[in-house]
C-alpha cells in the first residue's frame, strides 16, 4: 500500500491537474451522466496527470453525497489510466462516510474541502483530517482555504500521524506561509496550486516548490492549459506571459465580475465551444448572453475560432 501511495503521489505532482465540471439536465435537477461521462473521457484522452472529481468547479458544494459517489463511480469506468481524485467534505461524521463511499467507487485519492461552515483551531483540524485519513486506506490531499488554513507544525503532525495524507492543495495564496510549508515539509507531500485560475498565480507557486496546480480552463481548452504548463515547467517566460495577457487576464476580468463566476465562467466555455454541461446550480448563476459572448471573444481572440472536437 504504502508503494501505491507513493506511486500516486508521484504521479500527481508530475503534471497537469484539472477539475471537470459536472453537468446537469436543463432545469438543474440531475447530474446529466452521459454528459458527464463523455466529458471526463475526452479530458481523459489528454495527458492529465489527475481529474478531480466533484471538487469546486464540479460543484461539489451542490451535489447530494449519492451523486458524488455517482460521479466517482463514472469517471473510472471511463477515465483509464488518469487518476480520479474524488471530492470530500462538510462535517466529520458525513466527510468519513463519504470517503469510504468514494473509496469503494473506485476512487484513487480524495480532496478534503474545507469543513462545513465555521473555523477552528489547528487541533480541531487536526482532528476532523486525521479522522478522514484513518477511514480511508486510498489517498488524501488536504485543501487548504477559507476556513482550513492550516500551519506548518499542524501538517507536521498529520504527516506523522496519516501514512496516507499524500498533498497539500492551497487556496488560501499566502506566499511566505506555503513557501514556509514546502521547506519546512519538503518531499514528504505532493504540492499542488488551488488558486482560482491557477495560471496567474503559477510563476509565483512554482518559485515556492509547487511543482503542479489544477486548471478550470482545461475543462475547455485542455490542448492550450497544457501548452501553457509545458511553458511554465519548462521555462518558456515569453510564452507564459503572452498567454497571461491575451487569455488568461481578460478571462478573469469577465470572471471577477460577479461572486460565483470563477466557477459559472468555466461552464460558459464549455458551451462556448459547443460542449453545453447544463447550468450551475443556485445559489451560483449563469453568465448572461452578453458575458458568454464576450468570453467566446476572448478564446477565438486568443486561439482563433474553436469547435468542440
Amino acid at each position: 500500500m504504502a508503494g501505491n501511495l507513493e506511486s500516486l503521489k508521484s504521479t500527481i505532482g508530475s503534471g497537469l491537474l484539472s477539475f471537470p465540471v459536472t453537468p446537469f439536465t436543463a432545469d438543474g435537477a440531475q447530474v446529466d451522466l452521459d454528459k458527464f461521462s463523455a466529458h471526463i473521457e475526452w479530458l481523459s484522452s489528454y495527458p492529465a496527470a489527475a481529474l478531480f472529481v466533484a471538487g469546486g468547479t464540479g460543484e461539489f458544494f451542490s451535489l447530494s453525497p449519492d451523486e458524488v459517489v455517482e460521479t466517482v463511480r463514472v469517471a473510472k469506468q471511463v477515465s483509464g489510466k488518469t487518476p480520479i481524485i474524488a471530492g470530500c467534505g462538510y462535517g466529520t461524521p458525513i466527510a468519513k462516510d463519504l470517503a469510504q463511499r468514494c473509496e469503494k467507487a473506485g476512487a484513487d485519492a480524495l480532496l478534503l474541502l474545507p469543513q462545513y461552515l465555521i473555523g477552528a483551531e489547528q487541533d480541531g483540524l487536526f482532528q476532523h483530517i486525521k479522522a478522514v485519513c484513518d477511514a480511508v486506506s486510498i489517498g488524501v490531499i488536504v485543501y487548504a482555504r477559507d476556513n482550513c488554513i492550516l500551519q506548518p507544525k499542524t501538517l507536521a503532525r498529520l504527516a506523522d500521524a496519516c501514512p496516507n495524507l499524500i498533498g497539500f492543495k492551497d487556496g488560501h495564496g499566502d506566499i511566505e506561509l506555503l513557501t514556509r510549508i514546502c521547506v519546512t515539509l519538503g518531499d514528504r507531500f505532493t504540492y499542488i496550486g488551488g488558486m482560482p485560475t491557477a495560471e496567474v498565480y503559477a510563476k509565483a507557486y512554482l518559485a515556492a516548490g509547487v511543482t503542479t496546480y489544477s486548471s478550470a480552463v482545461y475543462n475547455f481548452v485542455p490542448e492550450q492549459a497544457l501548452k501553457f504548463y509545458k511553458a511554465l515547467r519548462s521555462g518558456d517566460t515569453a510564452r507564459v506571459d503572452d498567454l497571461l495577457k491575451r487569455f488568461y487576464y481578460p478571462m478573469i476580468d469577465l470572471r471577477n465580475r460577479k461572486r460565483g463566476y470563477p466557477v459559472s465562467i468555466v461552464k460558459a466555455g464549455l458551451r462556448a465551444l459547443g460542449r453545453d454541461p447544463g447550468p450551475v446550480r443556485a445559489p451560483l448563476t449563469d453568465l448572461t448572453a452578453a458575458e458568454h459572448d464576450e468570453l467566446k471573444a476572448i478564446i477565438d481572440n486568443a486561439f482563433g475560432e474553436m469547435k468542440a472536437a
